[in-house]
């Protein structure tokens, strides 16, 4: 569940959350559910995507990893950080198996913390951005909250699948608390991969996560 230093809105949004969260995928043109932390926190849409830094070209940047830059060091103040809640989360593989070359050489494969899919959360960063955001096809112009969430070295059940990175995922409100509100030197601790005991994959070769009900 979601924390709270009064143990009691948050909770019961947490609570709210976990019974009514749709499974879903989230892509940068689809604004999924952000928690933010401001003088009352709230649960709000925002797009996937920070402006990347100067010349760096300009693709939208949806996952931080070197927290050490200047760039991204003033987002990292706990003002603007942001949980992302999740049930789970797709990397791509080329192939599956050895004898899966009739299945598409991208695959998606879905993690979550276990089968059930229990409420989790990115450490995300949020900004707010006047510009053009939205799809070729209907794109949308004006003033937009952007937000990103935090990469680390993936763990061992990961890292088959994507060896680049994986996400830095909170599970615990211990953990959401802390991302949310403590000093940077604390929180960035945080940036670390999820136990691999904590971790399995639920799905495979579906472009969403849409479990069947038992």
């Amino acid at each position: 569940m979601l924390p709270s230093r009064s143990n009691g809105p948050v909770r019961r949004l947490a609570l709210h959350l976990t019974r009514t969260w749709p499974v879903s995928e989230t892509w940068p043109s689809k604004p999924p559910l952000i928690y933010r932390p401001l003088a009352e926190r709230e649960l709000l849409q925002m797009r996937w995507g920070f402006p990347p830094p100067p010349k760096v070209g300009n693709h939208p940047v949806t996952n931080v990893r070197n927290v050490s830059s200047p760039f991204w060091r003033a987002w990292l103040k706990p003002q603007y950080r942001c949980l992302v809640p999740l049930t789970s989360f797709s990397e791509y593989a080329d192939k599956i198996s050895e004898n899966s070359d009739a299945k598409p050489r991208k695959t998606p494969i879905w993690f979550a913390l276990n089968k059930d899919r229990p409420l989790a959360a990115f450490a995300g960063i949020w900004r707010p951005w006047k510009g053009v955001r939205g799809t070729k096809a209907d794109p949308v112009e004006g003033e937009h909250l952007l937000y990103s969430f935090l990469t680390t070295e993936p763990n061992s059940v990961v890292k088959p699948i994507h060896p680049k990175a994986m996400p830095v995922i909170l599970t615990t409100p211990e953990e959401f608390e802390t991302w949310l509100t403590a000093p940077i030197e604390e929180a960035l601790k945080l940036q670390r991969p999820l136990p691999d005991d904590a971790l399995q994959i639920v799905a495979e070769g579906h472009k969403s996560d849409q479990p069947q009900a038992a």
